[in-house]
Parts: structure tokens; sequence; C-alpha cells
């Protein structure tokens, strides 16, 4: 081997920098196009993502093939820089089918030629290793590993043509015009691997700038959630169509739209149940909905559909919609500001309800307030005791140290949650004095597991007097109230249950919709208390005869905390 080797080895090397640059251009251009860049920036890219991009290094390590340069029967081409780079940039899948699927080309356009099987082995050995890399190796290093590994495979394909050569002295011939110009060749996978690694990295600035819109718009629409209306939310939606450039915007719960501006507008009524299968099927699996390409069913126009589910404490409470007319929209910038804008507005329709409940415990304080002033409560509470006190002394007495129990338990009122068994004996002291009133109209029974939770105050007792207002004393004879709190598992159940007149249905309903009945302000009150702080309201259920109401609360939770913490600050 003399100079003219090594002449020819440098020209070899010089063709191969030109394949490799014509590959590295070509990629260069495909990460320009926006659709296929977003794929490129992605962390995880879908199935059918992941399936273009094998294409695409597949296609390359063919077409390696097929513009290699011809030496002595072997074919000196750029498709281990293709498998290499694909594998270590995407993962095992890429790399490895990308390995096999080129390995197998280049063995079947030339079995039986000597190289043939050397680069079939040495191909698929490129796409396992790779794959490895992308695994195992921190991203910094990737690039300069995988240098080594494309050198590696090459030395490695070198040595099987030595192994496979009869005789031998061809396959050295052969090596010794290619060895150089291929392994020297492979510092181009560290050129792929950092331009794929600088589209990447743009998607942290997309990120800055994405997170910057959605905090801006979240303090544009901020004064709007210190107090949810169906204006207020319009308001909202139309802040965000605005300043995303969208065609419409939604705001939904689990059931209602609660807000649509935008186009379609007329079609979509305030209040309606939702009637969308991929809205209904966002709430149930609370995974977001990406529809490039689509018809709704309402408005044909619309072809583009963002779906992402509204979270409070790890629970669905809603929907936020994002709709385009033009197909193709929903960008992965966009997608990234719109996930970022839900969570904030999850975060504020969350400390909003904190403020009503806060407001909701406010009224229950000021009812209970009224409770213990209220002038026909008190009088009869004393005529009571007074009648009682000749006939029965001893009785007279308890009755005392009754309604000293509960007025006491209503002046010691405050904010926080309280142990579950003090909030029933401020109920046992309510009902000896309703029974000391109405004698053997009114029976009692408890049923009463041992649990250890605690609860909002004047939960249970505005329950139990709609009970005896609305059920036992609207029958003729006596009538039984039961109040349990039962351990069901993971959670407790606490119920009153009454033998009287029955709940009308309508009144169900008006508590049900938030239309407070005024008869029953009592029950609406609690209803929206234990909605507010545990997501889900009173069951109400009319019996035959009779009502039973029960709510349940779980063991442990975040609520108290939460509760407490939204009526100290105000937040």
């Amino acid at each position: 081997m003399g100079v003219p080797d090594v002449e020819t080895s440098l020209q070899i090397l010089l063709q191969l920098f030109e394949r490799a640059a014509l590959l590295f251009t070509c990629l260069f251009f495909i990460t320009r196009i926006p659709r296929f860049k977003e794929i490129f920036q992605k962390e995880r890219p879908s199935v059918f993502e992941l399936c273009f991009i094998t294409t695409v290094f597949c296609s390359f390590a063919i077409f390696g093939t097929y513009s290699g340069i011809k030496v002595d029967g072997s074919i000196v081409n750029v498709r281990i820089i293709a498998i290499v780079s694909g594998g270590i940039l995407f993962g095992p899948w890429v790399g490895i089918t990308t390995g096999v699927i080129s390995g197998l080309h280049r063995y079947l356009i030339d079995i039986g030629g000597i190289t043939s099987f050397p680069c079939l082995i040495s191909s698929v050995v490129a796409g396992i290793i790779s794959g490895l890399i992308s695994r195992k190796v921190k991203d910094s290093w990737r690039w300069f590993v995988g240098i080594g590994a494309g050198m590696f495979c090459e030395v490695l394909t070198m040595l099987l043509i030595l192994a496979f050569s009869h005789p031998f002295s061809i396959g050295q011939e052969i090596v010794s015009k290619i060895a150089f110009p291929m392994i020297l060749g492979e510092v181009n996978i560290g050129f792929i691997v950092l331009l794929i690694k600088s589209v990447e990295n743009e998607k942290e600035f997309v990120a800055a700038k994405q997170a910057k819109l959605a905090l801006d718009i979240a303090n544009k629409t901020l004064p709007y959630f210190r107090s949810i209306t169906t204006e207020s939310l319009k308001t909202i939606c139309t802040i965000i169509k605005e300043d995303i450039k969208a065609d419409a915007v939604a705001i939904t719960d689990t059931k209602k739209i609660l807000a649509y501006v935008g186009f379609g507008e007329e079609r979509y009524q305030i209040g309606h149940e939702i009637i969308s299968d991929l809205t209904k099927s966002a709430i149930r699996s609370g995974e977001i909905t990406i529809r490039n390409h689509i018809q709704d069913q309402q408005t044909p126009q619309i072809q583009c559909l963002l779906i992402i589910p509204l979270k409070e404490r790890d629970e669905v409470t809603g929907a936020l919609k994002i709709y385009y007319r033009k197909a193709n929209k929903i960008t992965y910038s966009l997608q990234t500001m719109a996930i970022g804008l839900a969570q904030i507005i999850s975060t504020l329709m969350e400390v909003s309800h904190i403020e009503e409940i806060k407001e909701e415990a406010n009224k229950a304080e000021w009812k209970a307030l009224q409770t213990k002033i209220n002038p026909h409560f008190l009088f009869n509470s004393l005529n009571a005791i007074a009648s009682t006190t000749r006939r029965n002394p001893g009785k007279a007495r308890q009755l005392i140290m009754n309604l000293s129990g509960f007025m006491r338990y209503n002046l010691e009122l405050n904010d926080e949650f309280i142990d579950i068994h003090k909030e029933l004996q401020q109920v046992r002291d309510y009902i000896e004095i309703e029974k000391a009133r109405f004698g053997s109209r009114l029976q009692v029974e408890y049923e009463i597991d041992e649990v250890a939770v605690r609860i909002p105050s004047l939960m249970i007792q505005p329950l139990v007097e709609n009970a005896i207002n609305h059920g036992v004393l609207k029958i003729k004879g006596p009538g039984v109230v039961t109040i349990a709190v039962k351990d069901i598992g993971d959670r407790v159940r606490i119920s009153v249950k009454d033998t009287g007149a029955g709940i009308p249905e309508e009144v169900i309903e008006h508590v049900y919709q938030d239309n407070a009945p005024v008869t029953q302000i009592g029950l609406y009150n609690v209803y929206r208390r234990v909605k507010l702080i545990y997501g889900k309201g009173l069951v109400i259920k009319r019996l035959e005869p009779g009502t039973e109401v029960y709510f349940e609360i779980p063991k442990v939770s975040e609520h108290e905390g939460n509760y407490s913490r939204g009526r100290n600050t105000g937040t």
C-alpha cells in the first residue's frame, strides 16, 4: 500500500463527507418545517410520530446505500451514520428498526457479495448500540459517545469482512482502501446529533414564551375569578380567545356548558348538557384530547379542537376547549401554553371555590347566630323547661344544661373543623330540647360507629332540624328521626333519616340545581358547603315514608387544611 492508496482513501473520505453533508442538509430542512419540527421537539413522540421518524431514518440509511461509492465490490456509504443518529436521538425503536431494515436491504441487493453479510451484522449491531446509548448515556455526552459507537461498528464491519473473505487477500485489499474513510466519516454522527439537539433546545425558548403568554392571560383573567358567574366565565373565554387567536373558546363543568365565546356561539346554549363524545371522553379519562383535523357535529366549519381537563385536587371538574376553523393549528407550542393556562385556571377556580366556602360558612355562622337569638326557639325552649320544672325538676335541670350546651357551642363556633363527636353532642342537646317540647311525637335513634374524623361545624344539626320541622311535625302521630354515622372503609357516611311527610321531588331538584327553596335554606346551605368542600353534595332521597339525607367524607383528606387556610388567609 503506497501513496496511491492514501490518495484513494482521501478521495473516498471527501466523497463520503459529501453524502453526509447531503443527509445533514435534508435533516436541516425537515427540522425547519413547523409540523415536523414539533415532532423532533417532543420528549415522547406518539406511535404515529415514531413511525414517521423511523421512516425518515430508514430512507436516509437506504439512500445512503444506493448513493454509496463502489470500491472493489464494497459500498462506502453513510448507512451506519443514519442508523446510529436515529437510535441515539429517538430511542431503541428507531435505531433497531432502522438497523434491521437497512441492513437487510444492504444484504438483499448484493447477496453473495463479500461485504453484504458483514454490513447486515454491523447495521443491526449499530441499531442496538444506539438504542442503549439513548437510554444509558447522559444527554450532553451522546454526540461524543455516538461518534465512538459509529467508529466501533465500522471497525466491526472491517473485521467481519476480513473474517468472511475468501481468499483473505481480497478482504485485505478492500479494507485497506475503505477502513480509514469509513471509520473517520463517523464523526458526522456528532454533527447530526448536535443539529437535532439544537432543534430540541429551541423548545425551551418556546416554552418560556408560551409560559409568559399563559401568565399574561392569567393576570388579565384574575379579577373575573373572584366571583365565578356565567358573565365572568364568558369574559375569561373572550380574553383567552383574543390572546391565543383562537376562533372559539369554551369552559364546561363535568356535565354542562358554562361559557362559549366565538365562532358558532349561537349553536351553544349556556347550561345545556355536553353532547360532544370527545369532551365526555376527555372528562372521564382526564387526558388531553387533540384533534387537528376533525369536523364538529354542531359546527362543521370547526377543523381543529383542543380539550384540556380542568382539575381540582386531582379530580376533573370540567374542561377548557379551544377551537380553530383551520386544520393543524394545534401546534406543540400552543399545546404547551394551553396546558399551563389550564393549570392556572384550575388553581384560580379552586381559590374561587375556597372563597365560596368562606362565604357559605359565614352564612351558616349567621344562621347559627339567628338560631341562638331566635325568639321563637328560645322562648319555646324556656317554656318547655318551665313546664317541666313542676313535674320533673331533675329533667328540667338536664334541659337547662342541654340549652346551655347548645348555646355555648354556637357562641364558640369558629371556622375550624371540629371532632364529629363534639358536633353530635350539640345535636343531642338540640334534640333533648325539641323532645321536651314535642314529647312522644318525636322519637330519635342513634346509630353511631366509633370513628375519628373532623368535619366543618353545623353540618348535622341543620339536617336534624329540617327532618323534625319539615318531616316529623308535618304528620299526625309520632315520627322517628334516625341519626347515623357509619364507617364504610376509607370513608364515613353521615345520614339523617325521618319517617315524616317526605320531601317533595321538586324541592330535591331545586337543591340540586342550586336554586334554594326559602323553606329549606338550612338543607341548601349544608348541600352547598358539602359540595364545595368535598366535591360532591348531599344525597337526598324521598322514602316511603319520610326522607333520607346523607353525605360521605374521607377519613383522611386535605379538605380540612384547604378549608382552614382559605378562611384564615382570605385567599
